[in-house]
């Protein structure tokens, strides 16, 4: 079991096998996209499963793969089966925006896949283009629609901008009425990719709960798992239920379980951290597990206390600019 030095357990590794992605969401990154990794800048499938096997013998129970969208990369499911089969792995799950997904979803309930994180930000086609700069919301649409019928659990996550989609709040809660998925709304973060100063939020997780009360006044308090990121919530009838996630309150710190490595091999102990190990470099560099392994612990056991305190002390002092592409969502 991983414990780090405020006694939190780590048992939870975000992957992000790419930075590439077939949107342009304006909250991600800008309209003409990123200046995007090099071939030889990503980590190979070869280093991301040695980077699992041995962080799952460390005490990594669930991996989720994210992106950028893990299906631009090609091969996806090469990797995708490799790391299913890690003895030890718990629970292998995946986020991804839907548009190249359907194709794919018989093979991951074969993988053994049961929970799929699907990024949807609004229920209307017009405003879906408008946020994504594509019109790809057929597509969407279509994987959520096979994801249930192969009773793999769906989270819809939905950021919540103002200006944008506030409009889509009880839309999306509406949705949970006959369809058994869960929408977890998302405070906006400063992960655009744009180097522009982020000012904070309009829509905290206390007012989009107040506009979904408004609505729905007999919304029930649902007991939240351990080292959840979301309050959790039922509508009394509905087959779906409801979560709120405080991504840029940051009120869940105190259960944090999780860990990060970007495409590139930058493991972030915090979203909001600049990075504290690149996993890729040791492993170019020749390092045996056992040294691998040392190095890891040592960064673990200097956590920082929350996101606030891994933001001020990033290495860069001019604030956060990276698109949340890069350092995987």
């Amino acid at each position: 079991m991983l414990i780090d030095n405020h006694g939190r357990r780590i048992n939870y590794l975000r992957l992000a096998v790419t930075d590439r992605c077939n949107l342009r969401c304006f909250y991600c990154m800008p309209e003409d996209g990123l200046n995007w990794l090099s071939r030889k800048e990503l980590m190979t499938y070869e280093e991301m499963v040695r980077a699992c096997a041995l962080l799952v013998n460390m005490g990594i129970d669930k991996i989720r793969i994210t992106g950028g969208e893990p299906f631009v990369r090609k091969d996806i499911m090469q990797l995708l089966t490799s790391i299913s089969s890690l003895p030890g792995l718990k629970e292998l799950s995946l986020t991804t925006n839907g548009v190249l997904t359907a194709a794919y979803i018989p093979e991951l309930k074969a993988l053994g896949i049961k929970t799929v994180n699907l990024s949807l930000d609004t229920l209307d086609a017009g405003r879906f283009f408008s946020i994504t700069r594509r019109d790809e919301f057929k597509d969407v649409m279509l994987t959520l629609e096979q994801l249930l019928k192969q009773d793999i659990e769906v989270k819809i996550n939905a950021v919540v901008m103002a200006g944008k989609n506030t409009q889509d709040i009880i839309p999306l809660v509406e949705l949970t009425k006959d369809t058994p998925v869960s929408v977890r709304f998302i405070e906006e973060m400063p992960f655009n990719g744009d180097g522009h100063q982020y000012s904070g939020i309009q829509w905290d997780y206390v007012r989009i709960l107040e506009e979904i009360k408004d609505k729905f006044p007999t919304i029930q308090k649902l007991n939240d798992p351990a080292y959840s990121t979301s309050y959790n919530y039922q509508i009394p009838g509905h087959k779906g239920n409801v979560g709120i996630i405080a991504a840029y309150s940051r009120t869940f710190c105190g259960t944090c379980n999780r860990i990060r490595i970007t495409p590139q091999g930058e493991l972030k102990n915090c979203l909001y951290d600049d990075g504290v190990l690149n996993i890729r470099d040791l492993m170019r560099s020749g390092i045996n597990d056992n040294d691998l392994k040392e190095s890891l612990l040592h960064v673990f056991s200097q956590r920082e206390k929350d996101g606030w305190d891994a933001e001020r002390n990033r290495i860069e002092k001019t604030g956060v600019h990276e698109s949340m592409a890069t350092i995987g969502g």
